[in-house]
């Protein structure tokens, strides 16, 4: 009884932290106002780097926001306001955007800095919980971060406020990103290691099968023959060609779709039961828009053309499977 006494407070423990932090970020999204626009387009303007620093848990916050901001188009690195009073100061430069985050405002290590960045001639976003606090009131453009009550019971440890500062952060990021099209191309530049770093720089043209591990076949074949093709080849479709142009493919789909309407396919030709104006991709394609375009058209597999519509080559879901795509 004990056990179950304890597993239920726990739960209920974790519910209510949920859905208080859950509830401090809907009333962010409510209290978005014109000085949201404008810090968007002091980063948007800026020549430099955009600068966070924040003290303790803020810290942490402003190294995450950093690194999202840099992963999304906008350069931008953290700075410990304890280390910047050090020589770590020389990093920050007129080009710069400085971004402060003290749910106070009135960090002291911040407010030591804040005279030095302000003689450089740096705009100064303050991200904090109090309008009125000393941040707020020196920075170029204030970003109310405030929230009701912490998760903590005691209302003490940061929990609400720097989920809110976070997600404020994101909004930044994911606004600018928006506004600026940062693409997928360029997302990949800045990710190229790792699983994701693979799904954004593998290209169609390094994984698709080519030459004779094509399954094509001519219009006028009978289907029983194409079907041999298909078996042969494995990638569960045939590619319908004229000198190599692509004219339509059949699928392992389409075969069962035959058979349920056709009683006699000894006759049939591939020409006639083809799936003319296909979906195909170019070579030069990321691995993962043909992911995408397969999910988007519940397709198994692709050809793979050139601007001509001649057939390079061929993939399915086993051959992105293979690249670790999916």
């Amino acid at each position: 009884m004990y056990l179950l006494t304890m597993s239920n407070s726990l739960l209920q423990s974790a519910k209510n932290v949920i859905l208080t932090e859950a509830k401090a970020v809907t009333m962010l999204a409510d209290s978005l106002d014109q000085n949201f626009i404008d810090a968007c387009q002091l980063i948007q303007n800026c020549t430099g780097k955009v600068v966070l620093i924040g003290m303790g848990k803020s810290g942490h916050i402003a190294s995450k926001i950093a690194a999202t901001l840099a992963s999304t188009g906008t350069p931008a690195f953290a700075v410990h306001p304890g280390e910047a009073g050090h020589g770590d100061l020389g990093m920050i430069t007129q080009e710069d955007v400085v971004i402060t985050i003290s749910y106070s405002g009135e960090s002291d290590e911040i407010m030591t800095l804040i005279p030095i960045i302000k003689h450089l001639g740096v705009f100064i976003i303050g991200m904090t919980g109090n309008v009125n606090s000393s941040i707020s009131k020196i920075s170029d453009v204030h970003l109310d971060v405030n929230v009701e009550k912490e998760a903590c019971p005691h209302n003490l440890a940061p929990t609400s406020s720097t989920t809110v500062a976070l997600v404020m952060g994101d909004a930044l990021a994911i606004s600018l990103l928006t506004n600026k099209g940062f693409s997928v191309d360029d997302f990949a530049r800045s990710h190229p290691s790792g699983a994701l770093g693979r799904r954004l720089l593998t290209f169609v043209s390094t994984i698709m099968k080519t030459g004779n591990d094509i399954p094509m076949v001519s219009a006028d074949i009978k289907l029983l023959n194409a079907l041999l093709v298909m078996s042969q080849k494995t990638l569960g479709m045939v590619l319908i060609t004229d000198n190599n142009t692509l004219k339509g493919i059949f699928t392992d789909g389409d075969l069962r779709r035959v058979l349920e309407t056709h009683p006699n396919i000894q006759t049939l030709t591939i020409g006639e039961v083809m799936t003319h104006n296909c979906q195909s991709i170019s070579a030069d394609k990321p691995a993962i828009a043909a992911v995408q375009m397969m999910d988007k058209f519940n397709l198994n597999s692709l050809p793979v053309v050139d601007d001509n519509n001649q057939i390079l080559g061929a993939i399915n879901t086993h051959t992105l499977m293979q690249a670790k795509i999916i």
